[in-house]
């Protein structure tokens, strides 16, 4: 049995990787390796995660290939749209068939940047063409993501909307406007979709609240200051030890004490977003 080489663990490789590690063809048949796709494989102990088959396609790909549209957002951190296919782009001439792949033939040069690892298009180009895969309603979410982990600057990608002819443009440019800053989560977006879709007023986003002496009560997620409706979605409600739940029902005692109307959105309610819209509407109209 031959001895696995160690760089060859953690990483996809080709059989020339493997032959040139002392690794006869016929061992890539055992049970400790498996292939990723064809002509590029793993050790069995190397978790086949999305990192890998990036990895793995740009075995395959040719040289100046970059991660673009949602491949880039993946790698970025952000799970939005289906992983695969991958989506790669060029800007040389090439033509090539790759299961699960989608190599984008780009005419002018392509200014990339490395993240984790990998080249991948810049974030503004990323979201115009993201544009092209996701729904509004995730591109909005892509751009709240991007604008709030310091990846653009929300005024730069706005302006960079205005100004592109690529395709994809048109959706980012009815989409950006609605983009904004200090997002905290995927979720978080949805959230803030539904109600606009609706066409209720826009609430600040994770703003400081305070009572009618100026005394910090709490950090909220959509706030409607002048109705003082709070809507904040909850994706940890039933992971929370006693002592933190404790602090949330205090939280709350707080806003309510001083006339907050507080609304929690829970993944369950995700499911039917339409009664998230009801219950804002009503607690809006209630205040008024």
């Amino acid at each position: 049995m031959y001895a696995i080489p160690t760089h060859l663990r953690g990483h996809a490789f080709t059989i020339a990787d493997a032959e040139a590690a002392g690794l006869p063809r016929r061992s890539l048949q055992s049970s400790r390796f498996a292939m990723i796709r064809s002509g590029v494989y793993r050790t069995a102990d190397t978790a086949p995660t999305f990192r890998l088959q990036v990895e793995a396609a740009r075995l395959v790909l040719p040289e100046g290939s970059v991660a673009s549209h949602t491949t880039a957002l993946r790698l970025r951190g952000l799970d939005l749209g289906p992983a695969l296919p991958l989506h790669f782009s060029i800007s040389t001439w090439a033509e090539i068939e790759r299961a699960g792949i989608v190599l984008h033939r780009r005419q002018a040069r392509l200014n990339s940047v490395e993240v984790d690892g990998f080249p991948c298009l810049g974030p503004r180009r990323t979201f115009v063409d993201a544009a092209t895969v996701l729904s509004e309603r995730d591109l909005m979410a892509a751009g709240d993501w991007l604008v709030g982990t310091g990846a653009v600057d929300l005024l730069d990608l706005r302006a960079y909307v205005i100004t592109s002819h690529l395709d994809g443009v048109r959706k980012a440019r009815r989409v950006a406007p609605l983009v904004r800053e200090r997002v905290a989560s995927v979720r978080e977006s949805y959230v803030r979709w539904e109600l606009h879709r609706a066409g209720l007023p826009e609430p600040e986003v994770n703003v400081d609240i305070t009572d009618d002496l100026g005394t910090w009560l709490a950090r909220g997620d959509l706030v409607f200051r002048r109705c003082k409706v709070l809507v904040e979605y909850d994706g940890w409600q039933h992971e929370r030890d006693a002592k933190q739940r404790q602090w949330d029902h205090l939280r709350r005692e707080q806003l309510e004490a001083a006339g907050w109307r507080v609304i929690v959105v829970t993944a369950e309610d995700m499911v039917r977003p339409k009664t998230i819209v009801a219950r804002v509407r009503q607690a809006l109209q209630q205040a008024a």
